[in-house]
């Protein structure tokens, strides 16, 4: 599968090509900066350290739809957007790792999911995604009765709060309950919030340092606590369960897709 990377300038994209390269069903279709950037022009392989392999950073996003089989994407929420329409006008792949995308954003990559298949998920580690499972089998097993916290910490330049990983955390622990996650979280506390209300999912959101990813979702009650953790040491995971995603993804019918349907979850 001829896999294309946009972004592929930036850490993360960087980390995307190698996983693309070090994978046995994918080759390197390409790859794009920000235009205007000072790695337009430069070859992939001399950008990430691999010697050159005459595939060079390009700044036109529609021109990559039109050579690769599946596009990554983990970029901006206004760049993912104007790509999930390439992809829809296309008909090719796109695999999605941005976070921050708003309710609307989402509607829009439901509504280009109706022309071509789309896998989108807050997190693309495998132990992550196994970890969104444990969530809501634990939620539906043990109920309200049990205090539900999700703790997360990433590193120092993050820019959204709580994490895209975290809110899919209370997602999957707020359908184990059968209940929105809207109508029951709680994003921050300050002052005098009063008494915890029965059945809130709590958020607690950390950052410093060069932290890659921990996540734990607590569930306390009175005279136990159960938790359930996943931490990354490398954005290494997230680069292969993407790649991972995209050879799923061939010859699927259109659709929004999840990581967890890639694994079967």
């Amino acid at each position: 599968m001829k896999i294309g990377i946009v972004g592929c300038n930036g850490r993360m994209g960087r980390m995307l090509v190698n996983a693309v390269l070090d994978s046995d069903g994918a080759i390197l279709a390409g790859g794009t900066g920000r235009p205007g950037g000072d790695t337009i022009g430069r070859d992939v392989g001399e950008l990430i350290g691999r010697g050159a392999m005459n595939v060079l950073v390009g700044d036109d996003p529609r021109t990559l739809f039109d050579t690769a089989d599946a596009i990554i994407d983990f970029t901006s929420p206004a760049a993912t957007l104007a790509n999930a329409a390439f992809a829809a006008e296309t008909g090719k792949i796109l695999v999605i790792g941005t976070t921050g995308l708003s309710k609307d954003d989402e509607a829009e990559l439901r509504k280009a999911a109706d022309r071509t298949a789309i896998v989108y998920a807050p997190n693309y580690s495998v132990g992550v995604n196994l970890l969104m499972a444990l969530t809501e089998r634990a939620a539906a097993i043990l109920g309200d009765d049990y205090d539900l916290e999700i703790v997360e910490m990433h590193h120092r330049h993050k820019v959204d709060a709580p994490s895209g990983t975290a809110l899919g955390l209370g997602r999957a622990a707020a359908a184990g309950r059968g209940v929105p996650l809207d109508s029951v979280w709680c994003k921050s506390r300050d002052g005098h919030p009063g008494a915890r209300p029965r059945g809130e999912i709590g958020f607690a959101t950390l950052r410093g340092g060069d932290v890659v990813g921990d996540h734990t979702v607590m569930f306390a009650t009175d005279g136990e606590r159960v938790e359930l953790t996943h931490k990354a040491s490398s954005r290494a995971v997230f680069a292969k369960g993407a790649v991972r995603a995209a050879l799923w993804a061939k010859g699927k019918p259109p659709g929004l897709y999840t990581m967890r349907d890639v694994l079967g979850l």
